[in-house]
């Protein structure tokens, strides 16, 4: 298991030092799911949410999740991000919405957090936009799929 980054000789918490690292190009993949009853997909499928277009509204709040990133996990540095892509799939198998966010930089250090940020604050207003349908739906899966840049190389689940 690798050395936690973010504590000090003395255990303390702090924000890692990237000063030294190369600027290059980073890229990350991190994805979810809300899980729903059949009865509230088709009101995101046909549009009739009573809160409007339910995957246009929780695509723009992954993308500011994305942005936000740094102000919301107290250890993350703020990055240049230069991409955020959210893509927000219904899925009658599941059923429900499958979500996928993409966040690129050219910087010092990784965007790991900034996938999930975007990937789980998409999950978080689909669930908003439609708690008054259903109360029980599940979020759920939040993981990291793709990491690339960066000393540690290329990271990818297994399809």
């Amino acid at each position: 298991m690798a050395e936690l980054t973010h504590f000090d000789g003395q255990g303390a918490a702090h924000m890692v030092d990237v000063s030294d690292k190369a600027v290059i190009d980073r890229v990350a993949v991190a994805e979810c799911y809300v899980k729903m009853l059949p009865q509230t997909l088709e009101k995101v499928t046909e549009g009739t949410a009573k809160k409007g277009d339910v995957l246009g509204v929780a695509r723009l709040a992954g993308i500011m999740g994305a942005k936000k990133c740094a102000d919301l996990i107290p250890l993350c540095h703020p990055l240049p991000i230069t991409k955020v892509a959210v893509d927000l799939e219904p899925d009658t198998d599941l059923p429900g919405v499958r979500i996928t966010a993409t966040v690129k930089t050219t910087g010092q250090t990784g965007v790991e957090m900034e996938a999930l940020t975007a990937a789980s604050t998409a999950a978080l207003t689909v669930y908003d936009m439609l708690k008054a349908a259903e109360k029980s739906m599940e979020i759920g899966g939040l993981r990291v799929v793709l990491k690339d840049g960066g000393k540690s190389g290329r990271y990818e689940v297994s399809p």
